[in-house]
């Protein structure tokens, strides 16, 4: 029985593969909770508070609510309530206060969590997140109207509906001051603007990246680092912007992943890029590098389009160190064993043969059907008629006049449009002689 049916409770998203909740959006593993502390020491009371989004905040749980993990709390905020769930508790979260940089918690002032969340704080937070599409819509379009150059991608209402933050990004500074109005008086609610950067905009939407998976952005990552572009040069990647660059335009945050293995790595090779060295067969120049396989390719200086030979890195130390003492090496290249090839093919599969067509085509050339004298169908044959003997003179048919001949071919036409209208012989109805007065 699966788990999307109910047989196992899966913490995650009741796939199967996700108990620990690794579908669910930043998430984090308490593996201290299912520890019993010591009689004398109390639970810790500040609880982690997960919002729409990468948003998360800490509070204080100064009436010892009982909670568990992702039940919806009601919480204090400023000048009223917002509506979260909760993603951790106990000893874990001292350090994930300490990520953030609150490392004395004891003194610390944390708001408060108001109560647990009841059926209608539930259906209202549902409300709020079916509000925002249309809310983000609207407010597109009115940034249109007053020509502002910002992006508005996402917005998210307060748990007591009273105030919307929209988020934004642009490239430069723009002047709000109208859309504010316009926002406050089309959703009667107050209204707050965040800039954010396109990273931060991948984050919130989320997407699925060129590898197949969810952007780590939107899953796990939550510091972004810079990228350079001597990253894809160090891992001999393809320094093409369309392909390195993710949902966000700017540089994959992967490439960093694992740019220390390739560091660590490019310690064995030489140091010189453009390395050439000298053989008895002639001076041999470097072309490629295979980092993984720690090998590196050379083609001959001496030939153009020469065969290129592959040498592991200890070899072409070896040959470095040999030039530089004056000496050239000998290097034997490797004979390549010739495959034979059986190229007597049988037909296995039952297919016919590939030359079937032209068999078929020489045949219908040879069978082609001379054309016949018959009549086609639906015309008659017309008489053959002797004509009388004719002498030369310009009263003959082949010499009539221009405009003698015009006129029998108007008549021709006449007689056809005649013949069309009337109905042939044999459909003609006969007469009744008590027609006949």
């Amino acid at each position: 029985m699966g788990c999307g049916s109910g047989g196992c409770n899966a913490g995650g998203c009741s796939s199967g593969g996700c108990s620990s909740g690794g579908c669910n959006k930043l998430n984090t593993y308490n593996w201290l909770a299912d520890m019993d502390l010591p009689p004398h020491m109390k639970p810790f009371d500040v609880v982690e508070v997960r919002f729409k989004g990468t948003r998360k905040e800490y509070y204080r749980n100064e009436q010892n609510h009982d909670i568990t993990l992702n039940e919806y709390v009601v919480v204090e905020s400023e000048s009223g309530y917002d509506i979260g769930k909760v993603s951790m508790k106990g000893e874990l979260v001292k350090l994930q206060l300490k990520k953030v940089g609150i490392t004395d918690y004891e003194n610390h002032i944390f708001p408060k969590i108001l109560r647990r969340g009841n059926d209608a704080d539930i259906q209202k937070y549902k409300d709020n997140l079916a509000l925002e599409v249309p809310t983000m819509y609207k407010a597109r379009s009115i940034a249109i109207e007053l020509g502002l150059q910002m992006k508005l991608s996402d917005v998210e209402y307060r748990g007591d509906r009273r105030k919307a933050t929209f988020f934004y990004t642009a490239e430069e500074r723009v002047d709000f001051r109208e859309l504010i109005k316009r926002l406050a008086d089309s959703f009667k609610v107050r209204i707050e603007m965040r800039q954010i950067g396109y990273r931060q905009e991948a984050a919130r939407l989320g997407a699925i990246g060129s590898c197949g998976r969810e952007l780590c952005c939107s899953t796990w990552l939550t510091d972004f680092k810079l990228v350079h572009t001597s990253a894809a040069r160090y891992q001999n990647l393809s320094l093409n912007p369309l392909k390195l660059s993710g949902q966000c335009g700017k540089l994959k945050c992967c490439l960093n992943f694992e740019l220390d293995a390739y560091l660590e790595a490019w310690k064995e090779f030489p140091v010189d890029e453009n390395l050439v060295i000298e053989l008895q067969n002639g001076p041999y120049r470097q072309v490629k590098t295979d980092i993984l396989k720690r090998l590196m390719w050379f083609a001959p200086m001496q030939e153009f389009g020469g065969e290129w030979i592959s040498l592991p890195v200890h070899q072409v130390k070896e040959f470095v160190s040999m030039n530089k003492e004056g000496v050239k090496p000998e290097f034997a290249m490797p004979k390549k064993e010739l495959v034979k090839v059986d190229l007597d093919f049988q037909n296995d599969m039952g297919i016919d043969s590939i030359t079937r067509l032209d068999e078929r085509r020489s045949k219908n050339k040879k069978n082609k059907k001379k054309p016949s004298n018959k009549p086609q169908f639906g015309n008659k044959p017309q008489p053959e008629t002797k004509q009388p003997n004719q002498t030369t003179t310009g009263n003959a048919e082949g010499n009539k006049p221009r405009h003698e001949g015009n006129r029998n071919n108007n008549r021709n036409k006449n007689q056809n449009q005649r013949g069309r209208n009337q109905p042939p012989r044999g459909d003609q109805p006969k007469p009744n002689p008590n027609d006949q007065a």
